[in-house]
């Protein structure tokens, strides 16, 4: 008796599969045709389903032929080569350095991506060619000071440009002080007697050290022969100097009526001063 031959059938279109190509997908064949319709990815370059037959190049869920997997700029293939994705392209390396990369401002050389490199003012360079131009050490993320198109390690420029404080004799490498023709720290600068910073301050001096007023008028300024504090002189003060004595002008009075004796006849008893009215029973 004759057998029944089993069925052999594509799973989507029916269709005998006996002497065609086909493929297995889950365990159910498909005719070649059907299954490109159904699970073929659409090539980005070309826009034509990816056959069964073809290499299927994939990158971030986009699929390519390998004959249409080129660089975007210069078409070379990239299969098996690396490359670089910028604004949905790919590049070969050489393009997207080309187009992309920074070049040195050292060496003039294109800093390659993935490379590390310093960036100060619009300028790039790779990391071994940003260095000190003194000791040609590189930077890297030390602090530096630039001077003339150059850069310096801070060490560096202090021994090449900064100049010395008087009283430390340490580089001043931020605004210092100056005081007769000569550099001083701002906190270096401080009175004689009480060491309080003079920077920003009324002072004045004697004998070449600096003193504040207030100091200055403790130690050198005539003192009152009224009140006994010193008459400073310092901005244009007044007082009145009368046989090696010396008054403010607010304390020449008289002594038994305190009328000011400023610019009018007086007359002294002893140590007192005295208006002629006060003064007319001595």
């Amino acid at each position: 008796p004759d057998t029944m031959t089993e069925r052999f059938d594509c799973h989507y279109c029916k269709e005998s599969l006996f002497g065609k190509k086909y493929i297995l997908k889950e365990d159910s064949p498909y005719c070649v045709k059907c299954y490109e319709n159904l699970y073929s990815n659409t090539c980005e370059e070309c826009k034509n389903p990816i056959g069964a037959d073809c290499k299927d190049l994939s990158y971030k869920d986009r699929h390519w032929h390998e004959t249409c997997f080129h660089c975007f700029q210069c078409k070379n293939s990239l299969v098996d080569k690396p490359f670089a994705a910028k604004e949905e392209h790919l590049l070969c390396t050489d393009c997207y350095s080309n187009e992309y990369s920074s070049k040195c401002n050292e060496c003039k050389k294109t800093i390659m991506p993935g490379t590390r490199k310093m960036e100060y003012k619009g300028n790039s360079w790779h990391e071994t060619c940003f260095i000190c131009c003194r000791c040609q050490q590189p930077i890297g993320t030390k602090s530096f000071i630039p001077k003339d198109n150059q850069n310096f390690c801070v060490p560096c420029y202090e021994k090449q440009f900064a100049m010395q404080c008087v009283q430390c004799k340490k580089a001043i490498t931020a605004g210092g002080v100056t005081y007769r023709e000569q550099p001083w720290h701002k906190e270096c600068f401080v009175c004689t007697a009480c060491k309080k910073q003079l920077s920003g301050q009324r002072f004045t001096s004697r004998d070449e050290f600096a003193y504040c007023l207030s100091c200055f008028c403790n130690l050198y300024a005539k003192k009152c022969a009224g009140c006994t504090n010193p008459i400073s002189g310092l901005g244009g003060t007044k007082y009145i100097s009368f046989e090696e004595r010396q008054w403010h002008n607010d304390c020449f009075n008289c002594k038994k009526c305190s009328l000011s004796l400023v610019g009018r006849g007086f007359l002294t008893e002893r140590d007192d001063i005295l208006c002629p009215e006060c003064g007319k029973d001595i």
